[in-house]
């Protein structure tokens, strides 16, 4: 019995150890500011724990994150206050070449786009994805989230799988930023979380910590 139990906290020792050295999350709540994001353009705010953008023009969006970010995943709870288009930001390179998933309420479907220089609007598109199980309206929250792995990205809303597209133009972005983002549309982002292998943990948790916790566990059963 002495032997499987020290067995047992040994290989969960070795999982915790690896998984703190390996992945790790970023994560923002709007509960007081957003001092880390990077205002490309657009009217942004912080108001009532939530990320707000003013309606205004084409392609307004904020940024956070390393411009070294590879594959990784992005969720946020997206909310179209007033207007049709807005999502969320992936692979930004810089505040004019990025990739945005975006929802598209006319349509009830997901638009997917890759942005460029020269202009705000200065973008070719990549795919779509029709709305499964979902309808795109206004004045609701939506859970986005984007897994981005070499050319693949796929789509969850709600917890419902969407689909996957692929750039396969040569044109591609290989990493960069996350962020929000909207078209002519009044727009509320929340509970902004990207995480991945190559993301540093802004308040990591020790592994020492996890160990106490699961040792407590054990000792319980055994």
């Amino acid at each position: 019995m002495k032997y499987l139990f020290s067995t047992v906290v040994m290989c969960c020792f070795l999982i915790l150890v690896a998984s703190f050295a390996y992945a790790g999350e970023q994560s923002w709540s709007f509960d007081s500011d957003a001092e880390d994001w990077e205002v490309a353009n657009g009217a942004w705010s912080v108001e009532d724990g939530t990320y707000k953008l003013a309606k205004g023009g084409r392609a307004e969006h904020s940024l956070v994150g390393d411009a070294g970010w590879e594959d990784y995943t992005v969720e946020a709870k997206v909310r179209l206050d007033e207007g049709n288009w807005a999502g969320v930001v992936f692979r930004a390179q810089s505040e004019m070449e990025y990739y945005v998933y975006y929802l598209n309420v006319p349509n009830n479907k997901t638009e997917l786009w890759r942005h460029k220089q020269s202009a705000w609007d200065s973008r070719d598109k990549i795919g779509e994805l029709a709305g499964k199980n979902i309808t795109v309206a206004n004045d609701e929250w939506f859970d986005m989230r984007v897994v981005v792995e070499g050319t693949s990205m796929k789509l969850w809303i709600n917890g419902e799988e969407q689909g996957e597209l692929k750039d396969e133009t040569g044109a591609d972005y290989p990493a960069g930023q996350a962020g929000v983002w909207a078209w002519e549309t009044a727009a509320s982002f929340d509970d902004v979380t990207v995480s991945g292998d190559a993301i540093v943990s802004l308040t990591p948790v020790e592994p020492q910590d996890k160990l106490a916790t699961t040792w407590g566990r054990l000792k319980q059963r055994f």
